[in-house]
């Protein structure tokens, strides 16, 4: 899948959830596996939410952002809010049917989540 717009030759930065529960760990191997195929390429939310200006920079600078959260506490979109990011595309885990707690980080429940990256990234 071809991510960039035009000729823009910037990456499509993906921020996943790499929370302790069970759909972080889900969001993470998601966006590892997605990241794998070419598609995007995963950044810090750590980096963002220290407020490191120059990964908040890069960051700025990509064609876009997708955030994922694994639970509505949403931290992943609360700090990119925070940081002044806004057009972002956003998902949450949970919305897939998956429960925190409940939700082991199995093969399909991470292709769950890889196949709504793809149709969020696509438009």
């Amino acid at each position: 899948m071809n991510t960039e717009t035009g000729n823009d030759q910037r990456p499509f930065f993906v921020f996943p959830c790499s929370g302790a529960a069970d759909v972080g760990e889900i969001s993470d191997r998601a966006a590892r596996q997605f990241t794998r195929n070419g598609n995007t390429k995963m950044y810090c939310m750590a980096g963002i939410a220290a407020g490191i200006e120059t990964m908040t920079a890069k960051a700025k600078e990509t064609c876009g952002i997708l955030a994922i959260d694994g639970c509505p506490m949403e931290c992943n979109k609360k700090i990119l809010d925070k940081n002044g990011f806004s057009g972002f595309k956003h998902i949450v885990v949970t919305s897939l049917g998956m429960a925190k707690g409940a939700a082991p980080a199995t093969e399909e429940n991470v292709r769950k989540v890889v196949t709504q990256i793809t149709k969020i990234i696509a438009g």
